[in-house]
């Protein structure tokens, strides 16, 4: 069905939302205020046409943009971005029934994201690299993308060197970061590789000279340390470790953490990943780093020991969904950081609240499951005295928030 709408506001994922009759209707590609013509599916819809544009529109900087999922919001202008991004942390704190002022969102982009995972299919008999569309499992073949840090300019070519080279027998993601030594590049989609195979992948790193190259987290060949600066610390992460999407974004993260953590002597640094907090914290402080994938913690160690003037930094190997730290392990330490998945930290967080911890800071991806973690703890005391939205995914819903707590 074809019909008009007029675009009432922005939702959650940045697309616009309307009312069909009672029916709120999702518009992707719409700003407040414009009146579009829409084939209607349900309660989403097609944008057909703009009849009536926005003030707030802009052309986008991407020939991919509305074809690609990777980017919603790149028809935006900045005012509106930062002032919809902000109030996707007011929102969910209010309905979390939380009031506390949310600082201005840090633009955190930098030289763009120092990391992406794109996918590898066979379309047409040849193998392709990209992203899917939108809500689709359907591939939009790149060959550049605007939003990634010089480092990784060649990753579409690359990726499709590697997708080419090992055939696409079956879906395939290529996960590809930027370091001091090159591009660090893990292959998933593969199975075990044959002796014959894993000989043609070293080959092919040296040819497309990789820093590493490693298949489902296994080293298949490493030409150079892939090395990331952490602080003071320089740490080689372990094949398809997790980052952070810049090194802005970590830095201003690190900044912002170590302030709040100033005068602390013991901290404990939970969901540590390989320590982009721990080395920083460590400058000032002992650390006791807790994270379930042990290689993060084993690449932190090394680097620990590798960098002169850092304090004591202890490691424990633990699934804090499983087994979150009691108060009475919890009680040793001056403050807290945590910093866990999309899914938030709630176990962690009871036993937090049930503690005698006085300073807490929450760095937390998705503003949803923070809003929860921290009614918990302002039901146990503690007062949310900083709340501070950092962008490092932009033109996206996504984004880190940081939150700092006491009692």
């Amino acid at each position: 069905m074809t019909t008009s709408l007029t675009i009432d506001r922005l939702g959650r994922r940045g697309d616009g939302v309307a009312l069909f009759g009672e029916t709120p209707v999702h518009v992707p590609f719409t700003l407040p205020g414009e009146t579009v013509s829409v084939a209607l599916d349900g309660d989403r819809a097609e944008l057909l046409t703009v009849d009536k544009a926005s003030p707030a529109r802009r052309a986008p900087e991407c020939s991919y943009f509305t074809h690609c999922g990777g980017c919603a919001t790149q028809h935006m202008d900045a005012a509106l971005y930062r002032h919809w991004k902000r109030e996707l942390v007011v929102s969910a704190l209010a309905w979390a029934g939380i009031e506390t002022e949310v600082e201005d969102l840090i633009d955190a982009h930098g030289e763009g994201r120092r990391r992406v995972t794109v996918h590898g299919r066979l379309v047409d008999g040849k193998a392709k690299v990209g992203f899917m569309a939108a809500r689709s499992h359907t591939l939009v073949a790149i060959d550049h993308c605007p939003v990634l840090a010089p480092g990784l300019a060649r990753a579409p070519a690359v990726a499709t060197a590697l997708a080419e080279a090992v055939g696409v027998r079956k879906p395939l993601d290529i996960q590809l970061t930027a370091t001091s030594g090159g591009l660090d590049v893990d292959l998933r989609g593969l199975g075990a590789p044959r002796d014959k195979e894993r000989l043609a992948l070293t080959a092919l790193a040296g040819h497309l000279d990789l820093a590493r190259l490693s298949l489902h987290g296994e080293l298949i060949v490493e030409r150079r340390p892939p090395a990331i600066t952490m602080g003071r610390a320089l740490i080689v992460p372990p094949p398809g470790g997790f980052l952070q999407a810049t090194a802005v974004g970590e830095d201003r993260l690190g900044r912002i953490v170590s302030e709040a953590c100033q005068g602390r002597k013991r901290i404990a640094d939970l969901f540590a990943g390989c320590g982009p907090f721990a080395l920083r914290l460590a400058e000032r402080s002992t650390v006791h780093a807790v994270e379930s994938f042990a290689p993060a913690l084993q690449a932190l160690d090394r680097a620990v020991r590798s960098t002169q003037g850092l304090r004591p930094v202890t490691t424990e190997t633990r699934d804090l969904f499983r087994r979150p730290l009691l108060p009475l392990e919890l009680n040793r330490f001056d403050a807290v950081v945590f910093d866990p998945p999309r899914a938030g930290a709630e176990a962690q967080v009871r036993e937090i609240a049930a503690s005698k911890l006085k300073h807490v800071i929450a760095v937390s991806c998705d503003a949803q499951t923070f809003a929860r973690d921290m009614s918990v703890l302002i039901a146990a005391g503690f007062s949310l005295t900083r709340v501070i939205p950092l962008d490092q995914f932009r033109y996206s819903s996504h984004m880190e928030i940081v939150g700092i707590l006491g009692r």
